[in-house]
């Protein structure tokens, strides 16, 4: 598989991730990641970091497309990691979701932790809520783009990291991500031809160990932007 190159320099490698590749190996993965693709064209990224994450400074869930950055030594990937423990990045994703989102732009801030029900899955909580140890404060922030019979296309930002965060918050304001098998309702609708969850991370802005702050930018995929044109002439 060729990867799309956003932006290379001594430092880092931006890539355009596509969707249904795993970024990092963890637990049963058997697949060929991100990582492992990227060391097989750039074998000196095995000396960054610690193995099985390398370079990589953020994670992006398997069926989630757009820019992720790897780093290509090991201080720049302390330096830019930093930034993100520091909420010092700006994160703009592009969601579909289900139902019609009332407000036009909102704030979704919650506890957010591992789902008793299902390991697999995170959970939202209240502020309030005590009933859990381990839970991390979660944010994040929407507003609407454009509004379908069925579905509400949305731009998210998310103030914190947290696995799951965009997927688990949507869900629980009852809006859960078009084509979201894991977070969708059961009886949750999906636009033809949807092969996978539409949320694509479509902007990052972030400083570089240069000094230079840098805007990275992903189209949406042309399969994402079939189903918005099908759902538009509906």
């Amino acid at each position: 598989m060729n990867l799309k190159i956003i932006f290379e320099d001594l430092d880092i490698l931006v890539v355009d991730k596509p969707a249904g590749i795993v970024v990092f190996p963890e637990g049963q993965t058997t697949e060929k990641t991100l990582i492992d693709l990227l060391i097989e064209q750039n074998s000196d990224l095995k000396n960054v970091g610690e193995a099985p994450r390398y370079g990589i400074v953020h994670r992006l869930d398997k069926d989630t497309s757009g820019v992720i950055l790897v780093a290509k030594s090991s201080e720049a990937l302390i330096f830019l990691q930093k930034q993100f423990k520091n909420r010092e990045v700006d994160k703009i994703y592009i969601a579909l979701v289900t139902g019609a989102v009332k407000e036009e732009n909102g704030t979704t801030h919650t506890l957010i932790g591992r789902a008793k029900s299902d390991p697999r899955k995170q959970a939202a909580h209240s502020l309030e809520y005590t009933g859990k140890k381990d839970l991390r404060e979660a944010i994040t922030e929407y507003k609407v783009i454009q509004r379908f019979a069925d579905y509400t296309l949305l731009e998210v930002q998310i103030k914190t990291g947290r696995k799951h965060q965009i997927r688990c918050h949507l869900a629980y304001i009852h809006h859960p991500i078009a084509g979201d098998k894991m977070y969708g309702f059961k009886d949750s609708p999906a636009p033809k031809g949807l092969e996978r969850q539409f949320l694509h991370a479509s902007y990052l802005k972030i400083m570089l160990p240069s000094g230079e702050v840098k805007e990275f930018e992903s189209e949406l995929p042309s399969e994402l932007k079939k189903v918005l044109e099908d759902l538009s002439t509906k």
